[in-house]
């Protein structure tokens, strides 16, 4: 078992780490650059104070040497005519002043001035070296500043990963589980700490998902499954009453409606049994089914629906297509998709074509909004103007059955007239 290590205690230790490390190396860089700004002016100062003293002597051996750096001159009342103008009347303190010197240079000053019993005093002090100094100082400390962040964010990155690794290797294991469509227990990769609490939370809320997919699997299946029975009573029962020698024409044509409505409720239950059952151990295949066969199959079904309308039903086979999968199934989603629209189309046709690896149903309807095409393969979504019973649920199993075999299944406006186009698209 790992140490409990609580993730926030974690995140606080590690930023609470490096926010004390950065300051540390910060100070100790700022105090540096700023150590080595000092020697630096200092030295320059004074290298070039004694280079000038020592060229002046050496010019005029019969001058007095002075400091450039730092002047001063002690006047009176009755000699302070002889300072610069603008100096005469400053008072007591420090000022600062730009002159321009010996070469034509602008420099900055700063002046002291005392004054004292008619004493005047005047201590004049270089500061351009000083500015310079400035200027190199912020310009160090501008690269200090980048040269830490770049440190900060190669620092924080590392953290980021180090810190949220569980959180990474549990959103992983879940795409795993994804991939491989079974879950398994997550809490035990984990420590006991904020992740492991999560990872056990999820292994918790997948098992009950789980068992409440397989209680309904199991529902469906059963249900599917005892279905059969009262529907082959109802078959074989028409096939006995069709046999019988006194049956008359009208009679003839209610038991083939009869017959053909059974063998459809059959088919569906099998659909339904056969996608129960494909969820849980994959599609069934290697029964090989010819479209167009089905097609007409379901096109003869779904005739009574017409009920007098002005409608005519068209099938036109390009190409032999051919699936892998079970008759019913195939058939299950051309009844939906036939079927609807028959119901939806007044007057016109409906017209099937089969080529290309496809199937579409074509018809003169009133069509539908390029928007609405989506939603209506949506549970309980059902068309505009759709009449009589029913539940929306026809397309969304048939959406389910093509996802199942890997069959795209769409429904699109007509644009060169009314109506909409239903097509499925064999994979």
């Amino acid at each position: 078992m790992q140490s409990r290590r609580k993730l926030r205690f974690r995140l606080v230790l590690s930023f609470a780490l490096f926010g004390f490390g950065l300051s540390v190396l910060f100070a100790v860089a700022s105090l540096y650059v700023r150590s080595k700004v000092e020697d630096q002016l200092v030295v320059s100062a004074l290298q070039h104070d004694v280079d000038q003293a020592v060229d002046k002597v050496i010019a005029h051996p019969d001058q007095s040497v002075s400091s450039e750096l730092i002047q001063a001159w002690i006047k009176s009342d009755r000699t302070l005519y002889k300072m610069p103008l603008a100096w005469q009347n400053l008072g007591t303190g420090v000022h600062d002043i730009t002159e321009t010197d010996a070469n034509g240079v602008l420099r900055h000053y700063k002046l002291a001035v005392r004054r004292k019993d008619g004493i005047i005093g005047f201590v004049r002090y270089d500061v351009g070296r000083e500015e310079l100094g400035k200027r190199q100082l912020v310009t160090s400390l501008i690269a200090v500043v980048l040269l830490f962040s770049l440190l900060s964010l190669a620092i924080g990155l590392w953290l980021s990963r180090k810190v949220l690794k569980p959180v990474t290797l549990l959103a992983n294991r879940l795409r795993d589980f994804r991939k491989a469509g079974k879950a398994e227990p997550l809490a035990q990769h984990f420590a006991d700490d904020e992740v492991g609490e999560l990872a056990h939370a999820l292994d918790e809320y997948a098992a009950r998902l789980t068992a409440m997919v397989e209680r309904d699997r199991e529902f469906n299946s059963d249900v599917s499954h005892e279905l059969r029975t009262p529907l082959a009573v109802i078959a074989s029962t028409t096939e006995l009453l069709q046999g019988s020698p006194d049956l008359t024409p009208k009679l003839a044509e209610r038991l083939k409606r009869i017959e053909r409505a059974s063998r459809q409720a059959t088919e569906l239950i099998e659909a339904l049994l056969l996608l129960s059952r494909a969820e849980r151990r994959g599609p069934t295949r290697g029964e090989t089914t010819e479209v167009a066969k089905v097609a007409a199959d379901v096109i003869e079904s779904q005739r009574p629906q017409v009920r007098g309308k002005p409608l005519e039903i068209e099938l036109a086979a390009h190409e032999p297509v051919s699936v892998n999968a079970p008759a019913s199934v195939l058939s299950v989603a051309l009844t939906n998709l036939i079927g609807n629209a028959i119901k939806y189309t007044l007057e016109g046709t409906v017209r099937v074509e089969v080529g290309a690896g496809r199937i579409e149903v074509i018809d003169t309807g009133p069509g539908i909004k390029p928007e609405d095409a989506e939603k209506l393969f949506q549970r309980g979504v059902r068309g505009e103007g759709a009449g009589g019973s029913g539940a929306g649920l026809g397309l969304a199993i048939v959406r389910r059955l093509c996802e199942l075999y890997g069959w795209e299944v769409s429904m699109r406006p007509r644009t060169d007239a009314n109506g909409a186009i239903a097509s499925i698209v064999f994979g």
